[in-house]
Formats: C-alpha cells, structure tokens, sequence
C-alpha cells in the first residue's frame, strides 16, 4: 500500500487538498480530528495527561481542550510533553486504520508530518504550500483568532521552506494557480509509483 503525507502549515488548506484527494477514491486518515478523538477516549493519553496537568484538564470525560491549549501554547516543555504523549498514540492508530482499507493506496493529513515523525511512515510527502498573509486571513476569517494568536501557532511549526525541502510534490493553494490540475498532476505521478 502507498501512503501519502498530507501536510502544510495553519491555513494552508490541506483539508480542502485532503477533501480532493479523498474524492478520487483515495481514503483519507485526518490527524487532527483522529488525536482529539483518541485524546478523549485512550485510557492511556487521559492517564498521562491528568498525571502531568491534575484531573480537571477532563470535564465530563472529555479533554479541556482551552485549558490544554492555554498552558502548551505559553510552554514550549509542555507542548513537548503533550506530544511525547499524543503522537505515538496516533502512529499507532493510523497504522491500525490502514490496514482495514480496502485501497491501495491511502493519505494521512497532519499540519506537522514532519515535526511528529510521521514523514517517516509515509512513502509520499505531499506539501500544500500558501503564502503567510493569505494563511493568516483565512484562519482570522474561520477561527475569529487575532493575528497575533495565530502568529503564535504558526511560529510552532516548521517554516514552509524546510518542509518544501523534504516534501516529494507541493501544491500550490494561493487562490490563483488552479488545484484540480495540481491534483490531477499528482495522482497521475502516484500511479507512475
């Protein structure tokens, strides 16, 4: 099976990227949405984390996640920690869903593929690749966060140019260049695979 690294920086629009991807039949693993599902309900994540942070980072059984938020993203020690305890978890699940897919080829969709790891259980690292203002509007627009917030957010993940480096194919989302051409362009290189 080829797996496929779906990665970009906040605002990118690798979700819409994903989204495209998935509807040429090819199944798609979202990270984001995976980790918070398992933060929620893994026996073990909800262990570590309550014996870092105390019992009430959990409200009615399910992560705090503003509570989470506020202390990773003022500590960079913590936010370290937090991943120590989430990612494995994640690699873990995704290797467990992709052998239940029926295809032969599946993506996994992750803002930090590189910075967890998992550019290393991927055999294609796909970059979508947007310019930081149009990034910062987009993601000022859906979350309502101030700019500064989500420099904040960004400044913690790697820049675009050392992901571009390592990335095997970049997709160009900047509102002006075409994507179903760029996708076209890649699942036809996939399948010279």
């Amino acid at each position: 099976m080829i797996k496929i690294g779906i990665t970009g920086g906040i605002g990118s629009g690798k979700t819409v990227i994903s989204s495209l991807i998935a509807m040429n039949g090819i199944p798609v693993y979202m990270a984001d949405t995976e980790s918070k599902r398992l933060s929620d309900t893994s026996p073990v994540i909800r262990r570590k984390l309550m014996a870092l942070f105390g019992n009430d980072l959990y409200v009615n059984d399910r992560l705090d996640r503003k509570r989470l938020a506020s202390i990773i993203f003022s500590d960079a020690k913590a936010l370290e920690k937090v991943n120590e305890i989430i990612h494995p978890v994640v690699k873990k699940d995704f290797q467990a869903w992709t052998k239940q897919q029926k295809s032969s080829v599946c993506a996994i969709e992750s803002a930090i593929l590189f910075e967890t790891g998992f550019d290393k259980i991927v055999d294609i690292k796909l970059l979508v690749y947007a310019p930081v203002g149009l990034r910062l509007a987009r993601v000022m627009e859906r979350d309502g966060a101030t700019e500064a917030d989500i420099m904040k957010r960004m400044n913690r993940q790697m820049p675009d140019e050392l992901k571009r480096k390592q990335a095997d194919f970049v997709i160009i989302n900047d509102e002006v260049d075409a994507l179903l051409p760029q996708i076209d362009r890649f699942l036809k290189l996939l399948l010279q695979k």
